[in-house]
C-alpha cells in the first residue's frame, strides 16, 4: 500500500531516531533471526508508520511506550489498528518495558503469532474445497 512522500521522509527520519526498546527488539528481529521472519522497522504503510513490519505474515508489532496510556493517544491507536486490521493487518502492541524487562518472553510471543494461524483474507473466506 502506497504512502505518502511526506510520511515516507518521516519513517526514514524515524529510522535513525529509534527508542532503546525498539534498538533492542530490532536487534533481536532483523536479519531473519526470529522464526526467519523479514520485518521492516519503520516501515510507511498508507498515511501510518509502524514500528516493524512482516509482510509475508501481514503483521505490525508496535513498541508503545508510557505515553500510549493517555486517553487521547489510545483513542488514536484503535483507530490507527482499526485501519490497519480493515487491510488484513494484524497489529501486536508490546510494552516498552516488556522488551526491556522480558525479551525472550517477547521474542516467543511473536514467534507465536507468526507461526500460529495466518490472518484472516482481505476477501471474505476461501472457495469451498468441495469435500463436505
Amino acid at each position: 500500500m502506497e504512502a505518502p512522500k511526506l510520511t515516507i521522509a518521516r519513517a526514514k527520519d524515524l529510522r535513525r531516531k529509534l527508542t532503546l526498546p525498539e534498538v533492542i527488539l530490532w536487534s533481536a528481529i532483523r536479519g531473519r533471526r526470529l522464526a526467519k521472519a523479514r520485518f521492516r522497522r519503520q516501515h510507511p504503510i498508507g498515511p501510518y508508520i509502524l514500528d516493524f513490519y512482516c509482510d509475508e505474515a501481514r503483521l505490525a508489532l508496535e513498541v508503545d511506550g508510557d505515553g500510549h496510556e493517555h486517553p487521547d493517544q489510545a483513542a488514536h491507536d484503535l483507530r490507527r489498528t482499526t485501519w490497519l486490521e480493515a487491510r488484513g493487518i494484524a497489529v501486536y502492541r508490546i510494552a516498552a518495558r516488556d522488551v526491556l524487562s522480558n525479551l525472550e518472553g517477547v521474542l516467543q510471543s511473536i514467534a507465536e503469532r507468526l507461526c500460529g494461524t495466518p490472518p484472516p483474507p482481505l476477501r471474505g473466506p476461501p472457495p469451498p474445497t468441495g469435500e463436505d
